[in-house]
């Protein structure tokens, strides 16, 4: 496996291989991200994994100075799992210059759920993983399906700059409770954990309530809401959305698109210090 810190090194250890698959990270990596590059292995003829803690998606009051950096276990983890590249630049080579050029999404995708929450995150992620793109030259991405809006936006960004790029989402990987793995997990306190599940369970129950003929989306929100804040949770949103485009359903279509895989849970709660994401398919 080769370790590579400069584009110019990148570039040309990438010379010889036509078809990239790609999985960006920001590191501390878990099961879940270990799946995307075994996913990726037979996808393209070159497997990278890009770890760089991309300071432009954390709003001034997060974590970026926190975020865990584990890097000599996620190389050991990548190797182990046929990574081929790993490509970890340092901002200043990634940023030579402040980033006066930015990609901004269109507010209605991006301003919605995480991008209400936190003002930016999305023209953060989009720019760097342009920026990333322009490095490796994939034509193969691979994404996490747990960060569902993340997935959703990058792909319109790929379909509307005309990138000879396959965006690609990845299962959801959950601990055997059912939390779904994240990097944050790591953050929980032991009492924090246990009720970390909680999040989960609550979208289970609206993904169930609407395959059930429930169509009063209003109440289902608000109930779930209620009900994790009643166990000291400070929930951000939890919300079902129209899987296509995560815009909200109108009650006409609601039984329909519950019977056809159309519709989306998705949510973010804090518990203690940690603030957790989630969503399932209905």
């Amino acid at each position: 496996m080769h370790i590579l810190h400069t584009i110019s090194e990148l570039r040309a250890h990438l010379a010889s291989f036509k078809h990239p698959a790609f999985v960006p990270t920001m590191g501390n990596l878990h099961d879940g991200h270990l799946a995307l590059v075994r996913q990726a292995k037979p996808l393209g003829d070159v497997v990278v994994v890009s770890i760089f803690v991309n300071r432009l998606q954390f709003l001034p009051h997060e974590d970026f100075d926190t975020y865990p950096r584990t890097w000599e276990a996620d190389c050991e983890a990548l190797e182990a799992a046929g990574c081929d590249m790993v490509f970890a630049p340092s901002e200043k080579e990634l940023y030579p210059e402040p980033q006066g050029f930015t990609i901004q999404p269109p507010s209605e995708i991006a301003n919605i759920l995480e991008g209400h929450f936190r003002p930016g995150f999305f023209v953060g992620v989009c720019t760097v993983v342009m920026k990333l793109f322009a490095c490796v030259g994939p034509r193969v991405a691979l994404f996490g399906k747990k960060d569902y809006q993340q997935l959703m936006v990058i792909q319109r960004m790929v379909r509307q700059f005309a990138l000879p790029i396959e965006v690609i989402g990845g299962t959801t990987l959950r601990a055997a409770d059912g939390l779904a793995l994240s990097s944050r997990n790591n953050y929980l306190k032991p009492a924090d954990r246990l009720e970390a599940v909680q999040l989960s369970i609550a979208l289970t129950a609206m993904a169930q309530a609407l395959r059930g003929g429930n169509t009063d989306i209003t109440s289902l929100e608000q109930e779930a809401m209620a009900g994790l804040g009643a166990r000291g949770w400070q929930p951000d949103y939890l919300a079902v959305r129209r899987s296509v485009d995560l815009q909200v359903p109108v009650e006409a279509e609601i039984a329909r698109l519950a019977n056809s895989n159309g519709l989306v849970v998705l949510g973010a709660a804090r518990i203690g210090s940690t603030r957790l994401i989630d969503n399932l398919d209905v």
